[in-house]
């Protein structure tokens, strides 16, 4: 047996490094083909390194343009590749492009698909994540859930109970093997900042960065926030471009504004915050595997179970709400909730196993 894993974002990352140590330590034949979705190659080089993925066979290395473009660039070169290196299952993760350009292959050429955290709805068609979830899940022969509800979903949407499976999630898999290393490197303190006694802000979403009423008013509470408590900023690109062109100034914000930063960088980051604000699904997971309270700026999530036990509450992008969920929270311990079923660092593990067994 041969499995080939897909990743081209840089959350893809994540959820690919523990499977393909799984993988290793199995003795299974895998590939990894990188797309290149994201071709800032040095920040994909360091989530590389620091998570220990092995090299790519193959980076498509498809780069910038329209999502149409990088969609359709992707299935071309990708096909061509399988028809030299054909395997038995083509694993995808999440919901970027990559994901749902591997799938179309996938269909299209016979080749058995596994997609990784299937089943996560947030019910918001304007979503493009959402219509990519919904596709890859029905292009898909193996759907392996991270939560509950991912499952609930699936069958509902009549989805073969025989092809759906609750395994955990992948991304706290790497979450869970290098904490210790995360900490180590006290990344609030070269900021000089004590653990507890700072917030961290993440921000990207076209929906909050793209739309002046959104990024204005959530801007207005986090200058507020700022100032009962400094808060660390890692900007997105996107979002400083469009912080300029709505002339933003964060000059007058209690902010550690700092460039993107790596794996390790980022986890050290949230573990020792006091609170998240974030638009970032990943960090949703990551901060209630941690139990670090989370504030969502958004009107909905896929990642429900991250509310209904774990630390994070959904607060829309209105600086009010946001300033009252934020109060709320400071008035609460610093470690809230509980973390889901299976999300335990064992996750790849299973997902081996179903991937192995299978005929």
């Amino acid at each position: 047996m041969q499995i080939c894993l897909i990743a081209g974002a840089r959350p893809n990352f994540m959820k690919l490094a523990p499977l393909a140590h799984a993988l290793r330590r199995r003795g299974t034949p895998f590939r990894i083909v990188h797309t290149g979705q994201h071709y800032d190659e040095k920040m994909s080089q360091t989530f590389f390194d620091e998570l220990g993925i092995p090299h790519p066979d193959l980076n498509l290395e498809v780069g910038a343009g329209s999502v149409i473009w990088q969609i359709t660039e992707i299935m071309r070169r990708l096909d061509e590749d399988l028809t030299t290196h054909r395997p038995d299952w083509l694993v995808v993760v999440g919901d970027v492009n990559s994901t749902l350009a591997a799938a179309l292959v996938a269909a299209k050429t016979g080749i058995r698909l596994a997609h990784v955290e299937a089943g996560l709805r947030s019910r918001d068609l304007e979503m493009p994540e959402e219509v990519n979830r919904i596709i890859v899940d029905s292009c898909s022969d193996c759907l392996l859930a991270s939560e509950q509800e991912g499952v609930d979903n699936l069958l509902n949407e009549g989805v073969s109970a025989d092809k759906v499976h609750l395994v955990g999630n992948v991304m706290i898999d790497t979450l869970v093997s290098h904490l210790e290393a995360a900490r180590d490197r006290k990344t609030h303190e070269q900021l000089g900042l004590a653990a507890g006694e700072y917030g961290l802000l993440t921000l990207h979403r076209p929906s909050n960065v793209d739309v002046r009423e959104h990024l204005a008013s959530i801007m207005h509470a986090v200058a507020e926030v700022s100032r009962d408590l400094p808060l660390v900023f890692p900007v997105h690109p996107r979002t400083r471009k469009q912080i300029e062109a709505f002339n933003i100034d964060l000059s007058t914000m209690n902010l550690k504004v700092v460039e993107p930063l790596g794996y390790y960088g980022m986890l050290g980051l949230m573990d020792a915050a006091r609170i998240v604000l974030t638009d970032s699904g990943g960090v949703q997971e990551e901060t209630t595997a941690l139990r670090v309270p989370c504030l969502t700026l958004r009107e909905n999530t896929e990642r429900p179970s991250t509310i209904h036990v774990g630390s994070n509450q959904l607060v829309g992008w209105r600086h009010a709400d946001i300033l009252s969920a934020y109060a709320k929270v400071m008035s609460q311990p610093p470690r809230i909730g509980q973390v889901p079923d299976k999300w335990d660092g064992k996750a790849a593990e299973r997902i081996v196993d179903v991937l192995t067994s299978a005929t």
